[in-house]
């Protein structure tokens, strides 16, 4: 669907003329345009129809609508998550979910001595972007005097933005987890007064 979808809006503007051409009236005009307008119409129609689904579905679940106060974390990745691993007391603590998602870095040990690599992009592919894509959003968004503002800003300082947004995914992770197997509401973080 998102294949079709970003073809017919990449033909948006070239159909928008056929279109108004065609309510023109005007002769010698090919239908093609006028399709392709219509499917992209019913296409993105087909898109919010999914979008309200999955919104009532996230409203109408308890742990999901715990997740949603989280930055990051919308309806499409709170009804995601759910499904995929129900109450989250499959997972010991929030480490293992993040690392079940693949948002943990690989460790290389030798000798006694531990090296951590990059992140190990194991486990469920599909909750990994969409907590990613939520992370980066909430980088984006979120306001940085509290909450997980200020630890991002610190961590952005230190690290590439992209590092620092896969962190904040695996942050996410482990805070719903904890909102999931606990039961409990999202307490955003206090910062520490210096």
């Amino acid at each position: 669907m998102g294949h079709s979808r970003a073809r017919a809006v990449d033909q948006l503007d070239a159909d928008v003329l056929v279109t108004s051409l065609a309510d023109a009236k005007q002769p010698g005009l090919s239908s093609g345009g006028v399709l392709a307008w219509r499917e992209w119409r019913g296409l993105d129609t087909d898109i919010a129809a999914a979008t309200k689904e999955i919104e009532t579905i996230a409203a109408a679940d308890a742990g999901c609508r715990r997740l949603l106060a989280i930055p990051g974390v919308g309806p499409l990745v709170a009804t995601a998550l759910v499904a995929a691993v129900a109450d989250g007391t499959g997972f010991k603590r929030g480490r293992d979910l993040a690392a079940w998602l693949g948002l943990v870095p690989r460790q290389h040990s030798t000798g006694g001595k531990s090296t951590l690599l990059g992140m190990s992009k194991r486990g469920n592919s599909h909750l990994r972007r969409l907590f990613i894509h939520g992370a980066r959003s909430a980088s984006m968004h979120m306001k940085r005097d509290r909450g997980l503002g200020p630890w991002l800003d610190q961590l952005e300082t230190r690290v590439h933005k992209n590092v620092a947004v896969v962190a904040l995914a695996n942050k996410i992770v482990r805070i719903s987890w904890a909102v999931l197997a606990r039961q409990e509401e999202y307490r955003p973080p206090v910062p520490i007064a210096a």
